[in-house]
């Protein structure tokens, strides 16, 4: 071994400090608004290559080694994941995008109405599950230093001043400043650069293998038949778990999030990564069965096949090509690290730093000073203490454990947001409580099952027996499920239960206002704009707001936002009206920087409310139009039936009526039929007896001849209702005018030469000509002026004719000076055979208003009782189009 550690370790340092220089250069670059290839599509599918860590840099060769063609699934899960991107790739970013989404965290727990329960739980399970996999960096990174060394070298110390190294990096560039769109272009440019140095490494390491060891394609394929790699026999169910495990992992995984969703800055990138990337992945597992088979034949017996990437060069001599897969190892796993740093920092800051330091605060979110150093500060500690804990991890297991194995575990344990992620964007019906339900029921299951096993934690005698010697609870052997590998055992029964506890509990909870606001939002981001969802003006004043935004975005930032939404609101000055439009505005900015659960609590405090806009709502009421159909359909079939029912209640009482009626009619016919021929034949037999003197046959005949009349005036009655009442009857129209009228019905009526009441007439307002049925009319007139005679009990009776004329109608009133009809009988004085008085007084049957009241309505009018003129009034209605005033 001719490459000496100390170049190593001055090669490393230069890398480093050029990653820096970069980083900065970049930094400055996006501030000043510089190059486009900042925010190119290249850059950003390159720096998805965060993927492909020391696990797919070293540990996949050791994979392959191990167990065949296994590897290739942590290449397959994310390349269907990006063949799927335009369902669900680009709803991820478009909602990111939307909501100002910092973290994994503030993605799943804004969808929950943002819950800051929700964020805790999920930051927690991404500290817990991200953990051994920053342990793994650190592991694979001391394993290649060491490989340098010759003594071996203190692996332990490698670890601690590499974690150190890392911090400080993380630091200076992820926690710069509080950028409110969460974006770290140097961050991002730096991941980039080394996403081609580690391709480069291990390609040439892969064609160095081919062409420079083996001779050619045709030897190496021998040398992998001959080989043990050759010899693996695929499990269908660990092959499909981990498909599952890589897919989840490029969505779930905190640092995956942070570049897909967060670090997106134009959502068409996606339309390039989408074929770019998994090409990215294809060329970096090219050579890794290649390597691995060739170094189970070159290497010695008990060589760690983790490492062959790095000990075949070496072995063969080959130092230049060992310092460049130094350095593509030493990339991948750096990379991933800060990018994790980072996300879980922005978690750890937003959901639960700063929510307890605004708890403790007081005046809360409105109290006055720079609160920006406070997120910055968490986030600075955060970072050193996610580092720490990968450190700590990577001391409690002792850096033993198969890289691909510690990789597994971290995948299963994030892989427990996926319920609770896919269910949110595509079901409205999910809800908080099921989500919380889900993510604890699953990381309980998975750190059981899988996490305290992998670092010891569990005595031999407990993985054995179970729990207080409970066989059914064993941790690798749920209800009797032996025989399983551990990490399908984990995964199926973590992930089963959490996804049943999910659904089962969004199903009998109902989901909050927000919730629902925030689920129609999420589900049909593409249906709507880019402006999120957000509080409401409340009480409030933009002083207020102003001081925390100042606090958060800094001074200049925050007044250059206020007096731009001042500006647009028509006002001078800086403080624009807390409009609905303006506090969402307000409140997608600030979610930037600390989160959209913080920043919605932070504007709910200061507002003293958490209501929502008319755009939002709208959107509920799309979401509940759903939920209301079935419901509307259920309440308008049983108002259709109770309609029915009434209907069928109000039938059978009118035809009980009708029975009634009819049989009253007959009744009140036939009396009145039966007593002027009773009358007729009485006095036809006193008649025929004879004997009887010229004066008494006289009044005898006259009496008959009355009674003939009153019965033909009877029938003809009834056929005249009968005409009417069945639309038969023919109105013969003529011009005439009403003065006429009414002197021709008085006359009739026999009041106009010294009758029993006197009729008071205006001539001045009767002189209107009316095209009408002039005969019909005049019978209704003539019975008005019957019964006012008849029935008016004044001492001295009087009728007033009254004319109104209108637009669209004139109006004759009949108005007597007696004493009424009450109101009881004024509701039955137009029903048939009704009288107010006995048949002696009256000398009718009862029909006059009811055929009165049907020639008006023939005629196009109406015929109605007036209450409240002093006596007995009636109005007569005729419609204009049927009159003409008079010249």
């Amino acid at each position: 071994m001719t490459l000496s550690f100390n170049v190593l370790i001055s090669v490393a340092v230069a890398y480093t400090l050029l990653l820096f220089a970069v980083a900065f250069f970049a930094d400055r670059r996006a501030k000043s608004g510089g190059s486009r290839w900042l925010r190119s599509p290249w850059t950003y599918t390159l720096s998805l290559s965060v993927y492909c860590t020391a696990w797919t840099f070293y540990g996949a060769v050791g994979n392959a080694a191990r167990s065949g063609l296994e590897y290739l699934t942590i290449y397959l899960g994310p390349t269907l994941v990006f063949f799927a991107w335009w369902w669900l790739l680009r709803k991820l970013v478009r909602i990111g995008r939307a909501e100002r989404i910092t973290s994994i965290a503030d993605m799943i727990s804004s969808r929950y109405g943002k819950s800051g329960a929700v964020a805790v739980i999920v930051t927690l399970l991404a500290i817990t599950g991200t953990t051994p996999y920053i342990a793994l960096q650190l592991q694979s990174v001391t394993l290649s230093v060491a490989v340098f060394s010759p003594e071996g070298g203190d692996l332990n110390a490698t670890a601690l001043w590499l974690s150190v190294g890392l911090a400080i990096f993380t630091i200076l560039f992820g926690t710069r400043n509080l950028d409110t769109n969460e974006r770290h272009h140097g961050v991002v440019t730096a991941i980039a650069l080394e996403a081609v140095v580690k391709l480069i490494a291990l390609l040439a390491v892969g064609i160095f293998v081919v062409w420079g060891v083996t001779g050619g394609l045709a030897d190496t394929i021998r040398i992998i038949d001959a080989s043990p790699v050759a010899e693996w026999q695929p499990s269908p169910s660990r092959w499909s778990a981990m498909i599952f495990l890589s897919a989840a992992a490029v969505i779930c995984l905190p640092r995956m999030f942070q570049v897909l969703v967060v670090e997106n800055s134009d959502e068409r990138h996606l339309s390039t990564a989408a074929w770019a990337f998994p090409a990215y992945l294809m060329a970096i597992s090219l050579f890794v069965l290649p390597i691995a088979a060739v170094g189970l034949a070159v290497m010695p017996e008990g060589a760690n096949p983790d490492l062959f990437v790095l000990t075949l060069p070496l072995e063969l001599g080959q130092d230049g090509l060992a310092l460049l897969a130094f350095l593509g190892g030493f990339s991948s796993a750096t990379s991933m690290v800060i990018v994790a740093s980072i996300a879980l920092a922005t978690m750890v800051s937003n959901h639960i730093v700063v929510p307890i330091w605004l708890s403790r605060k007081t005046g809360g979110a409105s109290m006055s000073g720079d609160m920006r150093q406070v997120v910055l500060l968490s986030r600075r500690v955060s970072i050193a203490a996610v580092l720490g804990l990968g450190y700590a991890y990577y001391r409690i297991t002792g850096g033993t454990a198969a890289l691909s194995a510690i990789g597994l575990v971290s995948f299963a344990g994030v892989a427990q947001v996926v319920p609770a992620l896919i269910g949110g964007l595509f079901w409205r019906g999910a809800t908080r409580r099921g989500a919380i339900a889900g993510l604890i029921l699953g990381f309980g299951l998975w750190v059981y099952t899988l996490f305290l096993p992998a670092i010891g934690a569990f005595s031999d005698t407990l993985m054995m027996n179970g729990p207080l010697g409970l066989g059914l609870l064993r941790p690798q052997s749920l209800f009797g499920g032996a025989g399983l590998d551990p990490l399908v055992h984990a995964i199926f029964w973590s992930l089963l239960l959490n996804t049943v506890a999910f659904i089962v509990v969004s199903l009998v909870s109902f989901p909050t206002p927000m919730e629902r606001l925030q689920g129609a939002s999420f589900v049909n981001v593409f249906e709507r704009g880019d402006g999120a969802i957000g509080a409401t003006g409340g009480q409030a004043e933009a002083e207020d707001f102003l001081v925390m935004a100042q606090r958060l975005l800094g001074t200049g930032e925050a007044q250059a936002l206020f007096q731009q939404a001042a500006v647009q609101q028509g006002k001078t000055g800086y403080l624009p009206d807390p409009t609905p439009d303006f506090v969402a505005l307000l409140e997608r900015k600030l979610a930037g920087s600390v989160g959209a659960a913080t920043a919605h609590a932070m504007i709910a405090q200061i507002n003293g409310q958490a209501s929502v806009s008319v755009q939002d709502l709208l959107a509920v009421a799309d979401e509940s139009a759903q939920m209301l159909e079935y419901s509307s359909k259920l309440e308008a079939q049983s108002k259709e039936l109770a309609e029915t029912a009434r209907q069928l209640r109000d039938a059978n009482a009118k035809l009980t009526a009708l029975s009634v009626q009819k049989d009253a009619f007959l009744s009140q016919v036939s009396h009145e039929l039966r007593t002027p021929m009773t009358s007729i034949r009485s006095f036809s037999e006193f008649l025929m007896e004879g004997g009887m003197s010229d004066e008494a046959r006289k009044r005898h005949s006259s009496i008959i001849h009355d009674e003939s009349i009153r019965l033909t005036r009877l029938l003809d009655d009834l056929l005249d209702l009968s005409v009417l009442e069945n639309g038969q009857v023919v109105l013969n129209e003529q011009t005439a005018n009403l003065r006429d009228l009414l002197d021709r019905a008085v006359a009739s009526a026999g009041v106009a030469d010294g009758g029993r009441i006197a009729v008071i007439r205006d001539p001045a307002q009767e002189g209107v000509l009316l095209k009408t049925d002039t005969d019909r009319l005049s019978q209704v007139f003539i019975n008005l002026i019957s019964n006012a005679q008849k029935y008016c009990s004044a001492d001295a009776p009087e009728l007033r004719i009254e004319i109104t004329a209108h637009p669209d109608q004139v109006e004759i009133e009949f108005i007597d000076n007696g004493q009424g009809i009450s109101d009881k009988d004024a509701t039955v004085i137009f029903e048939k055979f009704t009288r107010l008085s006995d048949q002696s007084a009256a000398g009718s049957a009862g029909l006059g208003l009811a055929i009165s009241r049907e020639i008006m309505q023939r005629l196009g009018g109406s015929l109605d009782y007036v209450p409240g003129r002093g006596g007995a009034a009636f109005r007569v209605r005729l419609p204009r189009v049927r009159m003409e005033v008079a010249a």
